[in-house]
């Protein structure tokens, strides 16, 4: 319904930073939540973070919480999420999705990698 290619991954040592971004198409991503996931080898897809349609409200993955930031500018149409000290641990494939409400998320980007070297 909403196409969202995501950017931005890359390889980076441990305690260094990345930003990744979102850019949706095909339909504004005002009104719909947002959130990033990301999937490891041989590992179940986890939530990291969401925000809230008008960014009003934030979640974080334990994992996470305090070192990843994400942020949306509905202007823009565009999510991000600032990685910073990032761990080996870290080492996934980025997922970016949308969904309305308590709904599930149903639109999804395609990946990006992030490789985390220690």
């Amino acid at each position: 319904q909403v196409q969202l290619v995501e950017s931005g991954g890359g390889l980076v040592q441990t305690g260094g930073s990345l930003r990744l971004s979102c850019a949706a198409s095909g339909r504004t991503v005002s009104g719909y939540g947002m959130g990033w996931f990301r999937q490891a080898p041989g590992k179940e897809r986890e939530f990291v973070s969401g925000i809230s349609w008008n960014g009003a409200s934030t979640y974080y993955a334990d994992s996470v919480k305090g070192r990843f930031t994400i942020s949306r500018d509905n202007a823009k149409n565009t999510v991000y999420l600032q990685m910073n000290s990032l761990k080996p641990e870290d080492t996934a494939v980025y997922y970016c999705a949308a969904r309305l409400g308590s709904l599930a998320y149903d639109s999804w980007g395609q990946g990006t990698q992030v490789t985390v070297s220690s």
